[in-house]
C-alpha cells in the first residue's frame, strides 16, 4: 500500500512539475476567462448568469486538456523512454501502476477546480450557492474520466510527436463544438446538430445546468459513460494487440 500511495504522489508531483499543465490547465483557461467576461462585449443580458457559465465552460476546458494532454502524452513518453519495463520489475502490477496514474491525476484535477473556482469569485465576484460549488466540483471531476479514457487511448499511439499534434487538435476541436469558448448559439446549425452528440457538449452542460438551478441531464450522463466504455474498450484492444507482436 505504501507503494502504491508513493506512486500517487509522484504522478502528482510529475504533473504539478510539467509546464504542459500549467500552461494549459491553470494559465490559458484564467485567461479566456479574462478576456471573455471583462474585455470582450458578448451582448449578454444577465452578466451575473454569464460569468457563472463561462466559469463552468474555463474550468470544463481546463479538466478535459489536462485529462486528453497530460496523461496521454506521458504515457507515450514513458513507453518509448522505456519506463514501463522498468515499472515491470516493481512490486506494482500494470493495474496498480494505471489506477495511481488516474488517481494522481483526478487529485490534480480537483486543484485545477479550486484555484479557477476562485479566480472566477476573485475577478467577477461569482455567488453560488455551497451545495451548487459542491455539485458543479463533483460534476466536473466525475465527468473527467471519458477525457482520461482518451488520454489513455491517445497513450497507445507510438511517437510522442504524433501523440501531441492528435491531442493538441482533438483538445481544441472539443473545445470549441463543445461550447467552452463561447456560446453553443452563434456556432453553425450543423455544427450544433453534431455537437450535441460529442463528450465535451455533455461534459460542460451538466455544470451549466447545476449553476441554473437544475441537474445534468440523464441525455449527458449517458453520453459520456458510453464514450468512457468506448475510449477504454478500444485502449485495451489497441494494449493487446502491441502485447502481441
Amino acid at each position: 500500500m505504501t507503494v502504491f500511495i508513493n506512486q500517487c504522489k509522484a504522478e502528482m508531483y510529475r504533473m504539478f512539475r510539467n509546464p504542459y499543465f500549467i500552461f494549459w490547465s491553470l494559465f490559458m483557461p484564467i485567461v479566456f476567462y479574462v478576456i471573455f467576461t471583462k474585455v470582450v462585449n458578448t451582448g449578454m443580458i444577465d452578466k451575473a448568469l454569464w460569468d457563472a457559465h463561462f466559469l463552468m465552460s474555463v474550468t470544463t476546458f481546463s479538466v478535459m486538456g489536462s485529462a486528453i494532454m497530460t496523461l496521454g502524452i506521458r504515457l507515450v513518453q514513458e513507453r518509448a523512454e522505456g519506463w514501463t519495463t522498468f515499472m515491470k520489475v516493481t512490486p506494482l502490477s500494470s493495474l496498480q501502476y494505471s489506477i495511481a496514474k488516474m488517481i494522481g491525476q483526478s487529485i490534480v484535477h480537483v486543484f485545477s477546480i479550486v484555484v479557477i473556482f476562485i479566480a472566477g469569485v476573485l475577478l467577477n465576484g461569482v455567488s453560488l450557492t455551497a451545495f451548487e460549488w459542491i455539485m458543479c466540483g463533483c460534476w466536473i471531476l466525475l465527468g473527467s474520466l471519458p477525457f482520461l479514457g482518451i488520454g489513455v487511448l491517445i497513450g497507445t499511439m507510438k511517437r510522442v510527436d504524433t501523440a501531441s499534434g492528435v491531442s493538441n487538435v482533438l483538445y481544441m476541436l472539443l473545445a470549441i463544438t463543445g461550447g467552452m469558448w463561447m456560446p453553443m448559439e452563434v456556432l453553425p446549425k450543423m455544427v450544433q446538430a453534431i455537437s450535441i452528440w460529442l463528450p465535451a457538449y455533455n461534459y460542460g452542460n451538466g455544470a451549466w445546468e447545476i449553476i441554473r438551478g437544475g441537474v445534468p441531464e440523464l441525455k449527458n450522463i449517458v453520453i459520456l459513460v458510453g464514450y468512457l466504455i468506448l475510449f477504454m474498450v478500444l485502449s485495451s484492444y489497441i494494449r493487446r494487440r502491441q502485447e502481441a507482436v
